[in-house]
């Protein structure tokens, strides 16, 4: 059992980088965390297990996780192994989920800025919780990420 644990990021392997970090930087308000990477050499080939690897990008730093928050990593692989478009439940990590303040315009957002619908804009109430009005979108590489507002139900006075 580790002694201790802090969640530091989430990788996203992009076909463009570039692309996809503006998308996170305008959709979502991710900030960049420089320096820009761009790694190679034998300690990333025996690590990622990829022989001749080379990869570049950014780590964004996630809105509301303040300076020493997580980070979503957006790296690109000179050369890189295409997988089928991911449905919501396919085993593995599934989607990513941003905390907005209203779905419908973030969605509006994410559409304008090169993602795409999954789902329809969905309210659930959940008691002891409360109201969550959430949808899935992809990003302009087709991956899944939720958009949800939450309304926290208040105890009766």
């Amino acid at each position: 059992m580790p002694t201790t644990a802090r969640y530091v990021h989430t990788n996203l392997v992009a076909r463009d980088w570039r692309r996809l970090a503006a998308f996170y930087e305008h959709a979502f308000l991710c900030t960049r965390v420089l320096p820009e990477r761009d790694l190679a050499g034998e300690s990333l080939q025996r690590g990622s297990g990829v022989p001749g690897a080379r990869i570049r990008g950014i780590h964004l730093r996630l809105p509301g996780s303040g300076p020493d928050g997580p980070t979503l990593e957006i790296f690109q692989y000179a050369e890189s192994v295409d997988a089928p478009e991911p449905v919501a439940n396919r085993v593995g990590f599934g989607h990513v989920a941003f905390a907005v303040d209203d779905v419908i315009a973030t969605r509006d957002v994410v559409l304008a800025s090169g993602g795409t619908t999954l789902g329809s804009v969905e309210v659930v109430v959940i008691p002891g919780v409360g109201r969550i009005t959430w949808t899935y979108v992809r990003d302009p590489e087709g991956n899944i990420v939720e958009l949800q507002h939450r309304e926290t139900e208040h105890a009766p006075a």
